[in-house]
């Protein structure tokens, strides 16, 4: 029996990203359901381990390209070799990451066929998959299926499918293929680390902070910072270090709403939004944040929603299932503090 479902493996520096393991999960589902078998893609130099770890996780074979053109991603390279290896699948799915996401636009291209971005839940119908995903900034949801062509390319929304547990005892083969080389116009000439803190993308509980940390009327800049943009930035800093401390206190990852980061506050890696990252996780906390359509964009299908904003008004609060209407710099102390007491932190 030939394998049908493909999942690609999206990985840095040698550790695989937990929403590669949820995209397996989803395969070794769809192909249950479908007669098949898992296919998983692993492109890389020195990744024989992450094959194996891809057989305990739920594959049937593992493809494994490892050669030292491939371990720094670059979008050419890893599109040709995924285009070339999953030509006959019937589904191809990966994990939504900055990678994949042009990555599975790239293969889509490559191959003449559809791209269903940043699915939430399937059903079968027939022999094709109905994927159902968030359209209008997750007002609505929306169905979508790929009839004709093949195969159909599926991203997965992080966070929204159960990370299966590895097995193992699991056995599978691992079949290793040739890279396709053709012209390469990306030249990768180093990394910088971004900010330390728990990935937003993976993280179960997120707490985020909006243009309002910098609304603390009882604090008065020093003497020095006679700017008016230096004082909002001194206030939102402030602000930012008792979402900081109530992140640090649940073990959470921190995120910000745009006008936060436009503003200058904070880096675009904590962005969540539309234009940011696009989060799911057990609990968001949002701290005076008012809750833009951008915004809610990124974190409504979170399960659990807090808001702490002075504004009964504010449109985060049509969306979360706990609100706080009052001043975040009274507020969100109280609550650390309090979560202090109860963690015995």
């Amino acid at each position: 029996m030939a394998n049908k479902i493909f999942v690609y493996i999206d990985h840095f520096g040698g550790q695989v990203l937990p929403a590669s393991w949820e995209a397996v999960g989803v395969a070794r589902s769809l192909a249950d359901q479908l007669s098949s078998g898992v296919t998983a893609v692993v492109l890389g130099h020195e990744v024989e381990g992450i094959a194996n770890q891809s057989i305990e996780y739920g594959a049937d074979q593992v493809l494994l390209g490892d050669d030292p053109e491939l371990k720094d991603y670059r979008p050419e390279l890893f599109a040709g070799t995924l285009s070339h290896l999953a030509a006959e699948a019937q589904v191809l799915i990966l994990p939504t990451t900055s990678r994949t996401r042009e990555l599975a636009g790239m293969v889509a291209v490559d191959l003449e066929t559809g791209m269903a971005p940043d699915v939430i839940s399937f059903e079968i119908d027939g022999d094709a998959v109905l994927a159902t995903r968030p359209i209008y900034a997750g007002k609505l949801l929306t169905k979508v299926v790929c009839r004709e062509k093949r195969p159909q390319i599926i991203t997965l929304q992080t966070r929204a499918f159960p990370k299966p547990e590895p097995e193992s005892d699991r056995s599978g083969e691992v079949v290793r293929v040739e890279v396709v080389i053709g012209e390469i116009v990306t030249e990768v000439t180093g990394y910088k680390p971004s900010e330390a803190g728990v990935s937003l993308a993976d993280a179960a509980i997120i707490v985020s902070g909006g243009r309002g940390v910098s609304n603390n009327p009882k604090l008065t800049p020093p003497n020095e910072i006679t700017d008016e943009k230096e004082q909002e930035i001194w206030r939102s800093q402030q602000g930012f270090a008792l979402v900081r401390d109530l992140a640090e206190t649940l073990g959470a990852a921190m995120g910000a709403s745009r006008a936060a980061v436009d503003a200058g506050y904070i880096p675009y890696a904590h962005q969540v939004g539309q234009t940011g990252k696009v989060v799911s996780p057990d609990l968001y906390v949002a701290c005076g944040i008012s809750g833009a359509i951008q915004h809610l964009a990124g974190m409504r299908t979170s399960k659990m929603i807090v808001a702490i904003n002075r504004d009964s008004e504010a449109p985060i609060f049509k969306l979360a299932r706990f609100g706080v209407a009052g001043d975040l710099f009274d507020i969100v102390p109280a609550l650390t503090q309090a979560l202090k007491e109860r963690l015995g932190k």
